[in-house]
């Protein structure tokens, strides 16, 4: 049978929609999922939003439920790890010993969350924040009036702030760089939400390189190159992520800080396809070259290999898109900003809702919305179009965006 199989290492978000998308198309074979963890398939963004706040549910939403699963005939095997892929078999081998030849094989392992290496790292009360078991931990660690200590302005570490504070914690960040979210977006996106953050008592220290946790049988403090001590009941390492790419390593297929695959997820094995936060995307002649860590691209990726698997050429691409809710405020971006991109603010961020536009050549490359829907709906389109963009018409919110087009460059790219 194993002509017949398509296996799907791991059930995040891009390799059940692997799964779901094959089953759309009715692939006559096997479709069979393994799993590291055992239980229910469930969404990722609420382990850092919803299921961390005052009064959360215990209940974390399943991608799809289990009828789904057996309505469609897609096998699950949970609770067990992919120890080795046999790349000349067509096989991998299960941890309890067991192989499972495949047909075609899709690579789902997704990312880790990166853990501190500072002296301490080892100390009880350090947490990451990646899985459900992460998120359980985190939510019964954080405690009204407990000293947290948040390493990392990213998305992962405001969205912890913002619990952290309304949980009624001593809330502290501490981020190497001068400003929040400086990977990800500009500084005046940077700054309100550091203000947005701060209005609701949490401190931020930047410029700061966390040295050690300290701490007698549990975590105390946290001190930086400055020497400055941080009182701390929780330290939240939101440092950033790994891909997990081992397996593909291992098995000689192609990997640069992800599991390297084309326009359609192929890897450089034609029978294995990578899809989701583990891969780093290629296409030479578009000049790409990129890992992401966006559930829409994981998504549009595994819909990709799924259509390549069955025959079917995919002609359109997904602008790359991300989205964080913080104190209630919803930032939307898309598309890929640059340091260098000219940068156009349409609106008043005093007003608590602003678009901030990156231009490139005049054209659109990228679009931050803060609770501005329909300019995200609309910028969306045009960064996908490379539309040419009047500056002066942008910057005037009474002017809807789609009058600032001076230009389409591709409205089918």
């Amino acid at each position: 049978m194993s002509e017949e199989a398509i296996v799907i290492i791991g059930a995040g978000h891009a390799g059940v929609q692997a799964a779901v998308r094959l089953a759309e198309l009715e692939w006559a074979g096997r479709i069979i999922v393994v799993e590291e963890q055992d239980g229910p398939t469930y969404e990722r963004p609420p382990l850092s939003k919803e299921f961390l706040k005052p009064g959360a549910s215990d209940e974390i939403a399943a991608l799809r439920k289990e009828s789904y699963f057996e309505d469609k005939r897609i096998e699950r095997i949970t609770g067990a790890t992919v120890t080795g892929i046999d790349a000349g078999a067509r096989s991998v081998t299960l941890s309890d010993g067991t192989s499972l030849g495949y047909f075609r094989l899709i690579i789902a392992t997704g990312s880790q969350a990166r853990a501190l290496t500072v002296p301490g790292s080892e100390l009880p009360g350090i947490h990451l924040l990646k899985t459900r078991d992460d998120a359980q931990a985190l939510r019964r660690a954080m405690r009204f009036g407990a000293h947290v200590v948040i390493i990392g302005a990213g998305y992962i570490g405001l969205e912890v702030a913002a619990a952290a504070a309304k949980l009624g914690c001593t809330t502290t960040v501490l981020e190497f760089q001068d400003r929040v979210m400086s990977r990800v977006t500009s500084a005046p996106v940077s700054r309100h939400f550091e203000q947005l953050h701060q209005e609701q008592g949490t401190r931020f220290v930047f410029g700061a390189a966390v040295t050690e946790v300290r701490g007698n049988g549990k975590v105390q403090e946290v001190v930086t190159a400055d020497g400055s001590a941080y009182a701390a009941d929780v330290v939240v390492a939101g440092i950033g992520v790994l891909p997990r790419q081992a397996l593909a390593e291992a098995a000689g297929i192609g990997v640069k800080d992800g599991i390297l695959v084309d326009a359609d997820s192929r890897t450089s094995d034609p029978n294995v396809y990578a899809i989701g936060d583990v891969t780093r995307l290629i296409i030479e002649d578009q000049g790409i070259n990129r890992r992401l860590e966006s559930i829409q691209s994981a998504l549009a990726q595994a819909v990709n290999a799924a259509n390549s698997i069955m025959g079917l050429t995919n002609t359109k691409h997904e602008v790359p898109w991300f989205w964080t809710v913080q104190h209630g405020v919803r930032l939307q971006t898309a598309g890929l900003r640059l340091p260098e991109d000219d940068i156009i603010v349409r609106g008043n961020p005093k007003d608590g809702r602003f678009s901030v536009l990156y231009l490139r050549d005049g054209r659109l490359a990228a679009i931050d919305t803060i609770a501005a829907l329909s300019d995200f709906t609309v910028g969306k389109k045009l960064v996908a179009s490379g539309a040419e963009i009047d500056p002066e018409i942008a910057a005037d919110p009474a002017n809807k965006l789609t009058t600032a087009v001076r230009e389409l460059v591709d409205e089918t790219r």
